[in-house]
């Protein structure tokens, strides 16, 4: 009787056992089917529609969808339209909805966000200079906080310099740009100095938004030799309507970046946005996955800027185009 209870005990105990060990190995098997199944809602805040934005745009979503897989990722893309108070609106939803993380493309876009949340992750691409959209009084190349991402900064040092390699007997230098815009702001008054310690006489002209771009254009091409427009947005919605009038006045554009030059300029520096919203998609995967945290994320930079130049401009203006430039190709 004793032996036979004894096993009988011994059996019981297996059985637990093996229970016991099922449910762990369940539990566990739970835990990993729940981690990768995870759905990343991301909210894509873009100000405006244009090319360059739109590269910006599409190179985030196929690094992050590449990384994460298509089942992963939804993503919820709003645009502005150029307004800001519709950008507020747009970045107070995505709050609301608690978006794992949100892509600011543009200044205006990244304001609204850091304005609407302080917990969410916000990745800004495309924005300039962050000290100056986000008037932080001190930025040692991190914001901190939730913010983080890219800027399409080219050196405003070498792009003033194309001015006299397209217009060598240039005297009056026009700056053209959205007064709305800071960063823009930020980059006609930093050119404005390379360009008069190089004897040029320098004016802005600036509009406050599209409907009054026409006639401003117009003034800064008839009392300049060329103009310079930066990385603006509206300029860049606009750009055909200022090839219209600057190409009639025969008045040369060195522009921000490729979209705003491929439309109405004659050169650029140019930024690669698809590149730029690559290399942003690969840092939000980052964040999402934990394996970095956003407030110790670097802004970081287009490392390669290329110089370009608009043939067909250049030619309807017997512009000569300088060695070391590569022609644009639409």
């Amino acid at each position: 009787m004793k032996k036979i209870k004894v096993l009988s005990i011994m059996a019981a105990s297996l059985a637990m056992g093996a229970a016991l060990a099922g449910c762990s190995s369940s539990t566990s098997s739970t835990g990993s089917s729940s981690s990768s199944n995870k759905v990343y809602k991301i909210g894509i805040l873009q100000l405006v529609q244009h090319e360059a934005l739109d590269a910006a745009t599409k190179g985030f979503k196929d690094e992050v969808t590449k990384e994460l897989g298509k089942s992963h990722v939804k993503f919820d893309t709003q645009n502005a339209q150029g307004d800001s108070s519709t950008a507020t609106t747009i970045a107070t939803n995505f709050a609301s909805e608690k978006e794992d993380l949100i892509l600011a493309n543009a200044t205006a876009s990244l304001q609204a966000a850091e304005s609407a949340t302080k917990t969410i992750p916000i990745l800004g691409t495309a924005v300039t200079n962050y000290q100056v959209a986000l008037n932080l009084k001190k930025f040692n190349g991190t914001v901190g906080g939730n913010v983080s991402g890219t800027s399409d900064l080219a050196p405003l040092d070498k792009q003033e310099k194309m001015i006299k390699d397209f217009v060598p007997k240039a005297k009056k230098l026009g700056i053209l740009y959205c007064s709305a815009e800071p960063n823009s702001k930020y980059q006609a008054e930093q050119v404005a100095k390379y360009a008069k310690k190089d004897g040029l006489t320098v004016k802005t002209y600036t509009f406050s938004d599209t409907n009054d771009v026409s006639s401003v254009t117009q003034q800064a091409a008839s009392n300049s030799d060329v103009i310079y427009i930066p990385t603006d947005n509206t300029a860049a919605s606009c750009a055909k309507t200022i090839n219209n009038v600057a190409l009639k006045a025969k008045t040369p554009i060195i522009a921000g970046e490729e979209g705003i030059m491929a439309k109405c300029g004659v050169a650029t520096l140019s930024i690669d946005y698809y590149g730029l919203g690559k290399t942003t998609g690969k840092m939000a995967v980052q964040i999402l996955t934990g394996k970095k945290k956003i407030s110790k994320m670097p802004i970081q930079y287009y490392a390669n800027p290329v110089k370009e130049y608009n043939p067909t401009i250049c030619k309807k203006l017997g512009i000569k185009v300088p060695k070391g430039y590569k022609a644009f190709k639409n």
